[in-house]
């Protein structure tokens, strides 16, 4: 991917495996058939760093990916996001892929605290539906490789948020934490 306008020091290499999901629905308790995949963005901002699995298409409720995907992260991101989508058919009407569920996590649940550079983190998170109801897990790895010093080991910029933001009916919201790291909790009371 091109930095356009910035040092390559404003930048790390992200590297997801995307594992699997389950309990996933279609709305109403209806179970997802087939043609899921992920989703997964660094910079909200900027459709430039984004990637995605390929589809699955046995799993239904409960796909499988076990793929790594690689992508830019700016040292400024302050979360990524996952969203598990069911591929369009020509029998869907509209064409357009189908938001299942989506996760927000914060970047300081994998960066900071005591975890050594290059340290692989396995993540569980809980995916929300588009009006904020729970709808499955997907299980993840991440490793981040570039990383300074100084926000390897817990350097967070201005600005940082309190806590998670999430989606509910297509309006951000502010405040939701999903979880406190251990290594943060440590490092502040030593």
């Amino acid at each position: 991917m091109e930095n356009t306008g910035s040092s390559s020091s404003a930048y790390c290499a992200l590297e997801i495996t995307i594992i699997s999901a389950e309990g996933l629905s279609m709305g109403s308790n209806r179970p997802v058939r087939k043609n899921t995949f992920v989703r997964v963005q660094t910079d909200p901002r900027n459709g430039q760093y984004q990637t995605c699995t390929k589809v699955d298409s046995q799993g239904g409720s409960y796909p499988a990916w076990n793929e790594k995907l690689v992508l830019s992260m700016p040292m400024q991101a302050k979360f990524i996001t996952l969203e598990v989508k069911c591929k369009a058919t020509p029998s869907t009407g509209n064409g357009e892929d189908k938001l299942i569920g989506g996760a927000t996590v914060p970047v300081s649940d994998f960066i900071g605290g005591f975890a050594p550079s290059n340290h692989l983190h396995f993540l569980s998170y809980r995916l929300r539906s588009l009006r904020g109801e729970k709808n499955g897990i997907i299980n993840f790895s991440v490793k981040v490789n570039g990383l300074s010093d100084d926000r390897r080991w817990g350097y967070e910029p201005k600005g940082a948020w309190t806590g998670t933001p999430i989606v509910v009916r297509e309006k951000n919201c502010r405040g939701l934490v999903t979880g406190v790291p251990a290594g943060d909790w440590l490092h502040n009371y030593m």
